[in-house]
């Protein structure tokens, strides 16, 4: 007895003469029937392809999205570590009133710096954002 399988009827319009002239081939090679060589090879491109399935595509966008997110947030632990370069490399070089060339105030800055970094630096190795984007008490 013949097991029966279900068929569907697809009508597909092909333009491209390179594809119909490859399924003619494979049907002359196969002796099968155009439209039996035409459904094989869409099966076998979805066998390569298995992110034709909407729902793989879906994993597969929720994984590049979580990657992006984690990278664009490490890029920005790393703009904020740089930022605070800056203002060390402003407030170090360009003394604005005779208390700003004191070694106290000097020193006050670079403990209040070293601490922006510190912290800058403890939460790239966490991997995770600044809650407020303000380190430190004063900040």
């Amino acid at each position: 007895m013949r097991k029966s399988v279900e068929t569907f009827r697809v009508q597909v319009y092909l333009n491209d003469p390179r594809v119909v002239t490859g399924l003619t081939r494979e049907a002359r090679a196969n002796r099968m029937p155009l439209s039996q060589a035409a459904g094989r090879a869409i099966a076998r491109g979805l066998q390569l392809n298995p992110r034709a399935d909407p729902e793989d595509r879906l994993e597969t966008l929720e994984r590049s999205l979580r990657d992006h997110m984690r990278a664009t947030a490490r890029d920005m632990q790393i703009v904020q570590e740089l930022l605070v370069e800056v203002a060390r490399a402003f407030f170090l070089r360009l003394p604005d009133t005779p208390t700003d060339s004191d070694p106290t105030v000097q020193a006050a800055v670079e403990r209040r710096i070293d601490r922006l970094l510190d912290d800058a630096a403890r939460r790239i190795v966490m991997g995770r954002p600044a809650s407020d984007g303000m380190t430190g008490p004063g900040a």
